[in-house]
């Protein structure tokens, strides 16, 4: 019989999947998605050991992979949709990464279930993945068995607030400006045509159930002061604004309240010994 999360799993894979042949195309000119980027990953660097091997969720098209597979990294990239799956798996073959890269498909709830059990010393979720299911605690709960002593957790996450989100409400937008507050059921995404739900989550949720096998090692704000990236064109139109607001963030993008009121938050966590 299937559940309401197993639907929920299923629909996003579709539409990831019906999305994956343009998802390059769609989003990788984009200034704000790339600062983005470029600040995951320098968060991810300034922690990880060199040598390290990484578990990547929802790992898309393989933009992190290569990334860090670039920077002597290996890498086991798993994901639900199969499309985002062929995807990587034609960049890994085309930059030569085969010795790298490794794939799997695999959703988040059957973590214990991977074929290639590691153990990692990385686990990376970019870019509000885990926000597409209801049951993160299961998830979270999953990590540690599958992780060496020491090792690393970074989580990429929409929390239930976000301050340029609220500030819409004073162009009218009220159903953007409020979608977060009001979300404990799951509010609608869709993508490609096919609607899936998705939940918000704030850092002490994170902390919550990760804090008996885990110490936080840094929280970070992310388009917080920046605009998030669905306001397209503010790089371009306004390029002053832009670098004093990227300036104003780097300065402010762990202290409170920043570090909890962006688009997206960046949580980093190392187990215990």
């Amino acid at each position: 019989m299937e559940t309401a999360a197993n639907l929920n799993e299923q629909f996003a894979e579709t539409a990831f999947t019906k999305q994956s042949g343009v998802f390059d195309a769609l989003y990788s000119g984009n200034t704000i998605i790339n600062y983005k980027r470029k600040r995951v990953r320098e968060h991810i660097l300034r922690y990880l050991k060199p040598g390290s091997y990484i578990l990547e969720l929802n790992s898309g098209t393989g933009e992190d992979a290569l990334f860090f597979a670039r920077h002597g990294f290996k890498i086991h990239a798993t994901d639900i949709s199969k499309g985002m799956q062929n995807e990587l798996n034609k960049k890994t073959i085309q930059n030569g990464m085969q010795q790298m890269i490794s794939t799997e498909i695999c959703s988040f709830t059957q973590l214990p279930q991977l074929n290639n059990k590691g153990p990692y010393d990385l686990i990376l979720s970019n870019f509000a993945g885990l926000n597409c299911i209801g049951e993160l605690d299961k998830v979270l709960n999953s990590f540690s068995d599958l992780m060496n002593p020491g090792g690393m957790v970074t989580l990429v996450i929409l929390p239930k607030f976000c301050l340029w989100e609220t500030l819409l409400l004073f162009k009218g937008k009220f159903k953007t400006a409020f979608r977060r507050f009001f979300s404990s059921g799951g509010r609608t995404a869709h993508i490609e045509g096919v609607h899936f739900k998705c939940w918000y989550y704030n850092p002490s949720y994170i902390k919550k159930h990760l804090q008996v096998g885990f110490d936080v090692i840094s929280i970070e704000g992310l388009c917080t002061i920046i605009p998030p990236s669905y306001i397209e064109g503010f790089a371009e139109k306004y390029p002053v604004a832009y670098k004093y607001l990227m300036c104003a963030e780097e300065k402010l993008k762990g202290t409170w309240p920043w570090r909890n009121i962006g688009d997206y938050f960046i949580i980093s966590l190392k187990k215990k010994d």
